[in-house]
Protein backbone atom coordinates (compact mmCIF):
# COMPACT_ATOMS: atom_id res chain seq x y z
CA UNK A 1 0.00 0.00 0.00
CA UNK A 2 1.18 3.37 -0.80
CA UNK A 3 1.93 5.86 1.71
CA UNK A 4 0.00 9.27 1.67
CA UNK A 5 1.52 12.39 -0.36
CA UNK A 6 1.93 15.15 2.05
CA UNK A 7 -0.99 17.87 1.38
CA UNK A 8 0.10 20.33 -1.12
CA UNK A 9 -0.89 23.59 0.19
CA UNK A 10 -1.79 26.03 -3.17
CA UNK A 11 -0.32 29.34 -2.98
CA UNK A 12 -2.32 32.56 -2.08
CA UNK A 13 0.14 35.02 -4.56
CA UNK A 14 1.79 33.52 -7.43
CA UNK A 15 4.12 35.37 -9.37
CA UNK A 16 6.15 33.81 -12.35
CA UNK A 17 8.62 35.44 -14.32
CA UNK A 18 6.60 38.91 -14.11
CA UNK A 19 8.26 41.87 -15.89
CA UNK A 20 7.46 45.29 -15.95
CA UNK A 21 9.08 48.07 -18.15
CA UNK A 22 8.62 51.62 -17.25
CA UNK A 23 10.32 54.64 -18.84
CA UNK A 24 13.71 53.95 -18.09
CA UNK A 25 14.14 50.44 -18.56
CA UNK A 26 13.01 47.01 -16.76
CA UNK A 27 11.98 47.60 -13.05
CA UNK A 28 11.13 44.36 -13.28
CA UNK A 29 12.73 41.42 -14.63
CA UNK A 30 11.44 37.80 -14.62
CA UNK A 31 10.37 37.84 -10.56
CA UNK A 32 9.08 34.39 -9.59
CA UNK A 33 7.22 34.47 -6.04
CA UNK A 34 4.91 32.39 -4.21
CA UNK A 35 3.29 32.86 -0.80
CA UNK A 36 1.20 30.31 0.94
CA UNK A 37 -1.56 31.07 3.34
CA UNK A 38 0.06 31.95 7.17
CA UNK A 39 2.86 32.85 5.41
CA UNK A 40 4.99 36.68 5.55
CA UNK A 41 7.57 37.17 2.87
CA UNK A 42 9.25 40.55 2.96
CA UNK A 43 10.62 42.08 0.03
CA UNK A 44 13.87 44.13 1.02
CA UNK A 45 16.34 46.30 -1.44
CA UNK A 46 17.55 49.79 -2.46
CA UNK A 47 15.36 52.65 -3.50
CA UNK A 48 14.29 52.37 -6.60
CA UNK A 49 14.74 48.64 -7.06
CA UNK A 50 11.45 47.66 -7.66
CA UNK A 51 9.92 46.73 -4.34
CA UNK A 52 6.12 49.13 -4.59
CA UNK A 53 6.23 48.03 -8.17
CA UNK A 54 6.23 44.27 -7.39
CA UNK A 55 3.59 44.75 -4.44
CA UNK A 56 1.19 46.70 -7.01
CA UNK A 57 1.37 44.08 -9.65
CA UNK A 58 0.87 41.50 -7.09
CA UNK A 59 -2.33 43.58 -5.41
CA UNK A 60 -3.94 43.48 -9.39
CA UNK A 61 -3.55 47.76 -9.35
CA UNK A 62 -0.65 47.25 -11.99
CA UNK A 63 -0.30 44.89 -15.01
CA UNK A 64 2.50 42.78 -15.34
CA UNK A 65 4.20 43.43 -19.17
CA UNK A 66 5.14 39.93 -19.47
CA UNK A 67 4.63 36.99 -16.63
CA UNK A 68 1.93 36.09 -14.49
CA UNK A 69 0.96 37.16 -11.11
CA UNK A 70 -2.31 34.96 -9.69
CA UNK A 71 -4.41 35.88 -5.98
CA UNK A 72 -5.61 32.27 -5.47
CA UNK A 73 -6.39 30.53 -8.42
CA UNK A 74 -7.49 33.92 -10.29
CA UNK A 75 -5.43 36.40 -12.39
CA UNK A 76 -4.29 39.58 -9.90
CA UNK A 77 -6.42 41.87 -11.72
CA UNK A 78 -9.36 39.87 -11.60
CA UNK A 79 -12.57 41.99 -10.35
CA UNK A 80 -13.31 39.18 -7.73
CA UNK A 81 -9.25 39.60 -6.48
CA UNK A 82 -10.69 43.18 -4.54
CA UNK A 83 -12.57 40.91 -2.25
CA UNK A 84 -9.79 39.18 -0.74
CA UNK A 85 -6.64 41.30 -1.22
CA UNK A 86 -6.07 44.67 1.17
CA UNK A 87 -3.30 47.10 -0.23
CA UNK A 88 -1.76 49.62 2.18
CA UNK A 89 0.31 51.80 -0.33
CA UNK A 90 3.18 53.73 1.00
CA UNK A 91 2.00 56.95 1.06
CA UNK A 92 -1.85 57.03 1.07
CA UNK A 93 -4.20 59.95 0.28
CA UNK A 94 -6.74 60.13 2.58
CA UNK A 95 -9.85 62.40 3.14
CA UNK A 96 -8.31 65.12 6.31
CA UNK A 97 -12.02 66.04 7.06
CA UNK A 98 -12.89 62.66 8.47
CA UNK A 99 -12.46 60.63 11.05
CA UNK A 100 -10.75 57.38 11.97
CA UNK A 101 -13.62 55.88 12.30
CA UNK A 102 -15.78 57.80 9.34
CA UNK A 103 -13.05 57.15 7.12
CA UNK A 104 -13.29 53.35 7.54
CA UNK A 105 -16.80 53.51 7.19
CA UNK A 106 -16.17 55.66 3.89
CA UNK A 107 -13.95 52.57 2.68
CA UNK A 108 -16.43 49.87 3.75
CA UNK A 109 -19.33 51.15 1.94
CA UNK A 110 -17.43 50.04 -1.30
CA UNK A 111 -15.70 47.10 -0.07
CA UNK A 112 -17.48 45.57 2.88
CA UNK A 113 -20.93 43.48 1.75
CA UNK A 114 -24.43 45.42 3.99
CA UNK A 115 -23.85 47.25 7.45
CA UNK A 116 -20.07 48.10 7.68
CA UNK A 117 -19.99 49.20 11.18
CA UNK A 118 -19.13 45.43 12.84
CA UNK A 119 -16.09 45.04 9.81
CA UNK A 120 -15.09 48.92 11.06
CA UNK A 121 -15.02 47.57 14.74
CA UNK A 122 -12.99 44.46 13.61
CA UNK A 123 -10.66 46.68 11.72
CA UNK A 124 -10.10 49.10 14.36
CA UNK A 125 -9.59 46.27 16.90
CA UNK A 126 -7.11 44.15 14.83
CA UNK A 127 -5.12 47.88 14.23
CA UNK A 128 -4.96 49.39 17.69
CA UNK A 129 -7.10 52.32 16.86
CA UNK A 130 -10.29 51.52 18.73
CA UNK A 131 -8.79 54.58 21.16
CA UNK A 132 -8.54 56.53 18.01
CA UNK A 133 -11.79 55.97 16.22
CA UNK A 134 -12.67 59.37 16.57
CA UNK A 135 -9.06 61.10 16.16
CA UNK A 136 -9.64 63.54 13.27
CA UNK A 137 -7.25 62.63 10.07
CA UNK A 138 -6.25 65.89 9.70
CA UNK A 139 -4.24 65.57 12.96
CA UNK A 140 -3.45 61.45 12.50
CA UNK A 141 0.79 61.44 13.28
CA UNK A 142 2.74 58.29 12.16
CA UNK A 143 1.94 55.78 14.80
CA UNK A 144 -2.14 56.56 13.83
CA UNK A 145 -1.66 56.46 10.49
CA UNK A 146 0.58 53.49 10.19
CA UNK A 147 -2.49 51.67 12.32
CA UNK A 148 -4.90 53.24 9.52
CA UNK A 149 -3.10 51.78 6.71
CA UNK A 150 -3.47 48.83 8.42
CA UNK A 151 -6.77 48.86 9.36
CA UNK A 152 -7.53 50.12 5.84
CA UNK A 153 -5.77 46.50 4.58
CA UNK A 154 -7.83 44.16 6.93
CA UNK A 155 -11.51 45.81 6.46
CA UNK A 156 -13.85 43.01 5.60
CA UNK A 157 -11.99 40.35 6.68
CA UNK A 158 -9.27 40.17 4.10
CA UNK A 159 -7.51 37.26 3.43
CA UNK A 160 -4.31 38.88 0.99
CA UNK A 161 -2.29 41.52 2.66
CA UNK A 162 -0.04 43.65 0.68
CA UNK A 163 1.65 46.39 2.42
CA UNK A 164 4.29 48.58 1.12
CA UNK A 165 6.33 49.86 3.78
CA UNK A 166 4.38 49.73 6.96
CA UNK A 167 6.97 48.95 9.42
CA UNK A 168 9.83 51.05 7.60
CA UNK A 169 11.12 54.01 9.44
CA UNK A 170 9.30 53.50 12.85
CA UNK A 171 11.03 53.45 16.31
CA UNK A 172 10.96 49.49 17.85
CA UNK A 173 8.27 49.75 19.85
CA UNK A 174 5.78 50.65 17.46
CA UNK A 175 7.39 48.56 14.95
CA UNK A 176 7.37 45.70 17.19
CA UNK A 177 3.19 46.16 18.02
CA UNK A 178 2.65 46.51 14.05
CA UNK A 179 4.76 43.16 13.89
CA UNK A 180 2.98 41.25 16.65
CA UNK A 181 -0.36 42.23 15.10
CA UNK A 182 1.04 41.16 11.71
CA UNK A 183 1.97 37.78 13.47
CA UNK A 184 -1.68 37.13 14.63
CA UNK A 185 -2.85 38.26 11.33
CA UNK A 186 -0.42 35.25 9.73
CA UNK A 187 -1.49 33.18 12.38
CA UNK A 188 -5.09 33.21 11.36
CA UNK A 189 -4.02 32.02 8.27
CA UNK A 190 -3.56 35.47 6.54
CA UNK A 191 -0.78 35.56 3.40
CA UNK A 192 1.17 38.63 3.74
CA UNK A 193 3.41 40.35 1.33
CA UNK A 194 5.63 43.68 2.72
CA UNK A 195 7.90 45.52 1.39
CA UNK A 196 10.89 47.50 3.54
CA UNK A 197 14.03 49.26 2.82
CA UNK A 198 16.03 47.72 5.66
CA UNK A 199 15.93 43.99 6.89
CA UNK A 200 15.84 45.22 11.05
CA UNK A 201 12.24 47.16 9.68
CA UNK A 202 11.17 43.07 9.28
CA UNK A 203 13.51 41.03 11.18
CA UNK A 204 10.75 39.96 13.86
CA UNK A 205 7.42 38.83 11.72
CA UNK A 206 9.47 37.80 8.24
CA UNK A 207 9.17 34.00 7.20
CA UNK A 208 11.42 34.73 4.34
CA UNK A 209 12.60 37.70 2.97
CA UNK A 210 13.44 38.26 -1.23
CA UNK A 211 16.66 40.58 -1.59
CA UNK A 212 15.67 42.60 -4.67
CA UNK A 213 18.21 44.51 -6.68
CA UNK A 214 17.59 46.06 -10.13
CA UNK A 215 14.29 44.35 -10.23
CA UNK A 216 15.50 40.09 -10.11
CA UNK A 217 15.71 38.42 -6.55
CA UNK A 218 19.15 38.80 -5.92
CA UNK A 219 18.48 36.44 -2.60
CA UNK A 220 16.13 34.52 -0.57
CA UNK A 221 16.57 33.60 2.66
CA UNK A 222 15.39 33.91 6.31
CA UNK A 223 15.96 37.37 7.66
CA UNK A 224 18.08 35.64 10.99
CA UNK A 225 20.39 34.09 8.36
CA UNK A 226 21.17 36.88 6.35
CA UNK A 227 21.47 39.35 9.72
CA UNK A 228 24.17 36.91 10.90
CA UNK A 229 26.21 38.08 7.53
CA UNK A 230 29.40 39.73 8.84
CA UNK A 231 31.86 41.98 7.27
CA UNK A 232 35.15 42.91 9.41
CA UNK A 233 36.50 46.67 8.45
CA UNK A 234 39.64 47.31 9.23
CA UNK A 235 41.08 50.76 9.53
CA UNK A 236 45.23 50.99 8.75
CA UNK A 237 47.54 53.36 9.63
CA UNK A 238 48.94 53.45 6.21
CA UNK A 239 47.05 52.15 3.12
CA UNK A 240 48.08 48.70 2.10
CA UNK A 241 49.65 48.29 -1.35
CA UNK A 242 47.48 44.85 -1.95
CA UNK A 243 44.77 42.99 -0.09
CA UNK A 244 45.76 39.67 1.94
CA UNK A 245 44.01 36.69 0.63
CA UNK A 246 40.19 37.05 1.37
CA UNK A 247 40.13 40.75 1.84
CA UNK A 248 39.16 43.78 -0.03
CA UNK A 249 40.70 46.92 0.11
CA UNK A 250 38.48 50.09 1.23
CA UNK A 251 39.58 53.71 1.08
CA UNK A 252 40.16 53.42 4.65
CA UNK A 253 42.42 49.92 5.04
CA UNK A 254 40.57 46.62 4.62
CA UNK A 255 37.34 44.85 4.41
CA UNK A 256 36.68 40.78 5.25
CA UNK A 257 33.75 38.84 5.22
CA UNK A 258 33.36 36.47 7.88
CA UNK A 259 31.19 34.08 6.69
CA UNK A 260 34.39 31.54 6.85
CA UNK A 261 37.17 33.06 8.89
CA UNK A 262 36.71 34.72 12.47
CA UNK A 263 38.13 38.57 13.13
CA UNK A 264 40.53 37.19 15.50
CA UNK A 265 41.74 34.81 12.56
CA UNK A 266 41.51 38.08 9.84
CA UNK A 267 43.47 40.66 12.28
CA UNK A 268 46.17 37.53 12.81
CA UNK A 269 46.00 38.08 8.79
CA UNK A 270 46.66 41.79 9.15
CA UNK A 271 49.59 41.09 11.22
CA UNK A 272 50.90 38.76 9.52
CA UNK A 273 51.73 40.72 6.49
CA UNK A 274 53.05 43.56 8.83
CA UNK A 275 49.89 46.14 8.33
CA UNK A 276 49.62 48.27 11.33
CA UNK A 277 45.98 48.34 12.11
CA UNK A 278 44.78 51.45 13.67
CA UNK A 279 41.15 49.91 14.86
CA UNK A 280 38.83 47.53 13.67
CA UNK A 281 34.89 46.48 13.88
CA UNK A 282 32.42 44.13 12.82
CA UNK A 283 29.12 45.08 11.01
CA UNK A 284 26.04 43.05 8.99
CA UNK A 285 26.10 43.57 5.44
CA UNK A 286 24.31 46.26 3.95
CA UNK A 287 21.43 45.52 1.48
CA UNK A 288 23.43 46.05 -1.15
CA UNK A 289 26.53 43.37 -0.30
CA UNK A 290 23.75 40.69 0.19
CA UNK A 291 22.47 41.04 -3.70
CA UNK A 292 25.66 40.59 -4.76
CA UNK A 293 26.84 38.04 -2.51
Amino acid sequence: MLAAEDPVIPPAISLSQVTWVGRTGRVLDGVDVEIIPGEVVAVVGAAACGKSTLLRVAAGITRAHAGQAKVGSWNATDARVRKIVGFAPQDPAWLAAFTVRELLEYWGRFHVRGNPSAAVRDALLVAGLDAHADDPISRADTPVRRRLALAQAVLGGRRVLILDELLTGLDQALRQELAWRLESRAAAGVAILLSAGSLEAVERVATRVLVLRHGRVARVAAPSALLAERVLEVILDRPALAAPSGFRLTPFGLQADLSRITPEAALATCRAHRLLVRASHVRSKSLEELAVS
